[in-house]
Order: structure tokens, then C-alpha cells, then sequence
């Protein structure tokens, strides 16, 4: 591992954690040549899962992604990016454990929408008005008198 600051090699280890529910260690690290503290991050490289998109394009499934889209329906809403990040992480692991090389973007859409539901109406509404292509109000409606109904 190089330094960031001077590009030594030599470096030591003065602190590791376990992050992420134990699914990466954080490291702490010191340059032997310049003294300078740097934090690197070690997880396993698991297979790529890759995403079936509706016209059947294949993409990697990326958490930044998912994270990126659970922000949008979060947004405005009392949920902290923590709660996000866990919904990430518990998706792409269950989507991982799940399917081995790929996933249709339909069950990945499911799996983000069962999270939603769960977590907030009005986070859930805005990721099902999209996965879902509403395409017109009445749609939407249909989708919110769902939502009353069941309480």
C-alpha cells in the first residue's frame, strides 16, 4: 500500500475496525517514511452481479446506484443516509445470496420497493411512481389508496 502523501511503501497498522455489519475492515495506517496517518478499507471481491435491464441490456449492479435512487425517494423525508446505506447493503447482499450471476431489474425494483414500503409511504410512492411508470394520476392514486387501505 503506498502512501498517499510521499508514495512509500513501507507503512504500518495502527488500528483496524470492523465496518459495515463486518463486511469490510477499516484500517488505520502510518507512513514509515513521512509519519503520515491514512485510512485504507479491505472487503471481499465477490462475483460482479449484473443488473437485466428492461431492453435487456446487462449493467453491473452498483450500490452507488442504488444508494443514489434510495436518496431521491428519501429525499426531504427524516431519514438519515445511515438508514439508506443499510437498505443498500441489505438489498445487494440479499440480490448476492439470491441470484448468482444475474438479476432481472424487475425483482431488483421489488426488493428497493419492499424496503420503501417498510421505511416510508412517501419515499415508497415516489420509487413505485417511477419503477412503475405511472402514467397518469389515477395510477398514483390507485397506488395511495393501496397504501390506505391496508392500515
Amino acid at each position: 500500500m503506498r502512501c498517499p502523501k510521499c508514495e512509500g511503501k513501507e507503512n504500518r497498522v495502527i488500528d483496524s475496525r470492523e465496518v459495515r455489519n463486518g463486511d469490510s475492515i477499516r484500517r488505520r495506517r502510518v507512513c514509515i517514511d513521512c509519519g503520515h496517518r491514512f485510512t485504507t478499507y479491505e472487503e471481499i471481491q465477490r462475483a460482479q452481479l449484473h443488473v437485466i435491464k428492461r431492453d435487456e441490456r446487462r449493467e453491473e449492479l452498483s450500490r452507488d446506484k442504488l444508494v443514489k435512487s434510495l436518496q431521491i425517494a428519501c429525499r426531504k423525508r427524516h431519514i438519515s443516509i445511515e438508514q439508506i446505506e443499510r437498505i443498500a447493503d441489505a438489498i445487494t447482499l440479499e440480490a448476492e445470496s439470491e441470484f448468482e450471476k444475474e438479476i432481472p431489474s424487475m425483482a431488483l425494483g421489488k426488493k428497493v420497493m419492499t424496503a420503501l414500503e417498510k421505511l416510508d409511504e412517501v419515499a415508497y410512492i415516489r420509487y413505485a411512481s417511477v419503477y412503475r411508470r405511472f402514467r397518469d394520476a389515477g395510477q398514483f392514486m390507485n397506488e395511495v389508496e393501496r397504501l390506505i387501505g391496508r392500515e
